[in-house]
């Protein structure tokens, strides 16, 4: 009798399941691939995702429908957009309490900005006053931002404990072990799989499946979401603009700034040994027939692309945070000490610029930037103009300071006036951007966005 009572739960919890899918999907056509992706397994507690099963127990369905029917419906959109979004894919070093409590504001602000009927839940009166003190201090209202903000304000466990409970849909352990206690049970086909062709990608993958092979799958969602997205939007007015803010952000090109910086290195001769062009057949040949004379000797230099002449600008306008800047350098800095960028001798500029130069500073010498960095002083704070720069740089081209000048980059909020022409030399512009923006820079510019984290 009570195996034929969980029986009941079970197909009765899979029916409010699939009415929750089929509802959102009336409402939110551009979520169609999401909402149907994760496949039903039956877990001992709650509702949970790891990006490839949605783990439910039944009586906590049942019980969570009676409660407030909406809110089943509003559970499913939360765990697809941790999906989507890519929250379930945890970072290393990460803080889990933090981490929690960033990726439930992100999904039920999303959720919020929708303003759906069939996800009108009571609780969304009570989010009100935490979502609007952090829309005071952020622009974009993303997990990562979030993290960041409650990480600097210092919260005890139970502050957080406390504003989470206003936005908890879904158990989270899950996500930093997949094998933790008894989570994992029967599987069950997703309802609604069948109508969909590409819905079953997912399907024959072993519980051991790699997390990042679920992640590259929600990245092709996540851009196809986008895409459908955008064009409803454009139908429907601004109701899904925050969603397609923060899909943008998302699908951006991540950039790596140390590869970007390599394309800068000119080639040049250093003192090295040359092992690419060592014959040690010669070599070892020659000590075994003349005793410990070898033959050939290895090449005691060696071309290598390496960062001779170097010009990095700083726009040190109004709108540029100091502490960045700094990270900026720092970081530039630390690629260049690592990949061993540097000739012995070298002639790099770093120029400080808002609508005038404000400084212009002359590294000859690893220890000389080093001096550099560690007393850096930032000067200005003005307007923006970039042209001054390329006029000093020109100017000392035609001078002849530059024998080998591969280019110059220019860290920037890009909020200033471009040259005219392009110079004779290749000029990279590094966009900081904390919310998806496109800057706009001239044709023969080369543009870079990196976020906080990627500085």
């Amino acid at each position: 009798m009570a195996d034929d009572n969980a029986i009941k739960a079970r197909d009765l919890a899979v029916k409010i399941i699939a009415v929750s899918q089929n509802t959102l999907l009336l409402s939110l056509r551009f979520m169609d691939t999401a909402i149907f992706r994760l496949r039903l397994r039956e877990a001992s507690t709650s509702i949970a995702t790891d990006g490839r099963y949605i783990y439910y127990c039944s009586d906590f369905i049942l019980h969570r429908y009676k409660d407030e029917p909406v809110q089943v419906t509003r559970d499913i959109l939360h765990i697809v957009l941790h999906c989507v979004f890519h929250h379930v894919f945890v970072k290393p070093k990460i803080d889990p309490s933090l981490w929690d409590l960033a990726a439930d504001i992100a999904a039920e602000h999303i959720i919020n900005s929708f303003a759906l009927s069939c996800t009108d839940s009571k609780r969304v009166s009570a989010q009100k006053p935490v979502l609007e003190e952090l829309q005071k201090s952020l622009k974009s209202m993303n997990a990562e931002h979030i993290y960041r903000f409650y990480k600097e304000k210092n919260l005890s466990e139970e502050q957080l404990a406390e504003i989470r409970s206003l936005f908890l849909s879904d158990d989270h352990s899950v996500w930093y072990d997949p094998l933790e206690g008894e989570l994992f049970g029967e599987e069950l086909e997703s309802p609604g799989s069948e109508a969909k062709s590409d819905q079953n990608s997912l399907e024959g993958k072993s519980d051991s499946a790699v997390p990042s092979d679920a992640e590259l799958e929600w990245a092709e969602v996540a851009e196809k979401v986008q895409m459908d997205l955008e064009t409803f939007s454009k139908e429907r007015g601004d109701e899904a603009g925050t969603m397609v803010q923060q899909l943008r952000e998302l699908n951006r090109e991540k950039y790596d700034y140390g590869a970007f910086l390599k394309k800068f290195a000119i080639m040049g001769e250093t003192v090295k040994i040359n092992d690419d062009e060592f014959d040690y057949i010669f070599y070892t040949y020659g000590l075994s027939l003349l005793g410990n004379v070898p033959l050939i000797e290895p090449l005691e230099y060696k071309e290598e692309k390496r960062v001779r002449e170097f010009v990095v600008a700083i726009d040190t306008s109004g709108s540029t945070k100091g502490p960045l800047v700094q990270r900026f350098l720092e970081k530039t800095h630390t690629i260049l000490k690592s990949t061993e960028s540097f000739f012995s001798k070298i002639n790099l500029h770093i120029i400080q610029c808002d609508a005038d130069i404000q400084d212009h500073a002359v590294i000859t010498s690893q220890e000389e930037f080093d001096d550099y960095i560690k007393n850096l002083t930032l000067k200005g704070f003005g307007g923006t103009d970039f042209r001054p720069v390329f006029r000093e740089v020109d100017r000392m081209v035609a001078n002849k300071e530059f024998k080998h000048l591969k280019g110059i980059i220019y860290f920037t909020d890009g909020d200033g006036i471009f040259p005219e022409q392009k110079p004779d030399y290749d000029a990279a512009f590094v966009f900081l951007r904390n919310e998806y923006d496109d800057p706009k820079v001239p044709s023969w510019a080369i543009k870079l966005v990196l976020n906080d984290e990627e500085i």
